[in-house]
């Protein structure tokens, strides 16, 4: 299945202000508030923690570059 770029965007823009997790290449994983994207996928997260360990590790606000991220999770839409 393909999805073209602003699909993307409104899937992305539909889902700020919301919990998101992510796959990073370094193995970790990062779970925080969706504030902002861009077009690289560069990503603003509030609240940010990193849950790669069995105890989750506060790291507050983070400015991720989209090359570093290998998969987005995002919240499950309400029907």
């Amino acid at each position: 299945m393909i999805i073209m770029a602003d699909e993307i965007s409104t899937l992305m823009a539909n889902n700020k202000d919301k919990v998101i997790l992510l796959r990073l290449r370094n193995s970790k994983t990062i779970q925080g508030i969706l504030k902002d994207f861009d077009i690289h996928m560069n990503l603003t997260l509030e609240n940010a923690e990193d849950v790669s360990e069995e105890k989750p590790e506060k790291i507050g606000t983070v400015l991720l570059r989209g090359d570093n991220i290998l998969a987005i999770s995002l919240p499950k839409e309400e029907s």
